[in-house]
């Protein structure tokens, strides 16, 4: 799982990070305002953690500008102003979470995991999925582009299920590997791109445009062309 931290105070983000990378997660860092929204529009990560008290640009103000962009990634809002007020603010310009400083780690890491499940639940008026002419119905466990089923392996349903909740989104190997295959799994392997390369042959062959492109040094996308 990947985080970008926009913290700007020494401990805090030291701490954080210490803390975060023992646990398994990839930490980026950013120190100020400015700097963290450029890697929030540029790049894609499963979580924000935002400080509101930063340099340049103050964390609210990211925050609104992130979701002016149209990014949903989950937003968990770092301050030590507690008062019902500054929680409304934060939570009112796009955060998902607003978490008080002093804080313990385990209630940081409590509330990652709480909005990064969040992010992947789905109401049940979404479990028909879709992306172009393809359409995957996660309640009969089927495919079909254009109205042609598509038969597809548990782990190609999968990754195609994958792809599909997180159209638009680059998803690094790290990313696949946790989700279709666990966190123990060899990300480094070149199984993912092989299982890749499976599922676009069954969703592509025959098919003018095509859906999943890499993105080099990156990972993969789903989108149309």
């Amino acid at each position: 799982m990947t985080v970008l931290l926009i913290e700007d105070e020494p401990k805090i983000s030291a701490f954080i990070y210490k803390g975060l990378s023992e646990a398994g997660y990839e930490i980026i860092m950013a120190y100020d305002g400015k700097s963290g929204l450029s890697m929030a529009m540029q790049n894609d990560y499963d979580v924000i953690i935002l400080d509101v008290m930063l340099p340049i640009i103050n964390g609210l103000d990211v925050c609104k500008k992130i979701r002016g962009e149209g990014i949903q990634t989950p937003i968990l809002m770092l301050s030590a102003l507690g008062t019902l007020e500054d929680k409304v603010d934060g939570l009112q310009l796009g955060a998902d979470d607003y978490l008080v400083k002093p804080f313990h780690f385990k209630e940081l890491t409590a509330r990652l995991h709480a909005l990064t499940r969040r992010q992947y639940q789905q109401s049940p008026a979404s479990n028909l999925l879709h992306v172009a002419d393809v359409i995957l119905d996660r309640n009969k466990k089927m495919a079909e582009r254009n109205h042609i089923p598509i038969i597809l392996t548990a782990k190609e349903y999968a990754l195609l299920e994958m792809f599909m909740l997180n159209v638009n989104r680059i998803l690094s190997r790290n990313d696949i590997a946790e989700k279709v295959w666990g966190y123990d799994f060899d990300s480094s392997s070149n199984v993912i791109d092989v299982y890749v390369n499976y599922l676009r042959n069954k969703i592509e062959k025959g098919f003018s445009s095509k859906l999943i492109h890499t993105v080099v040094g990156m990972g993969y996308i789903m989108k149309e062309e």
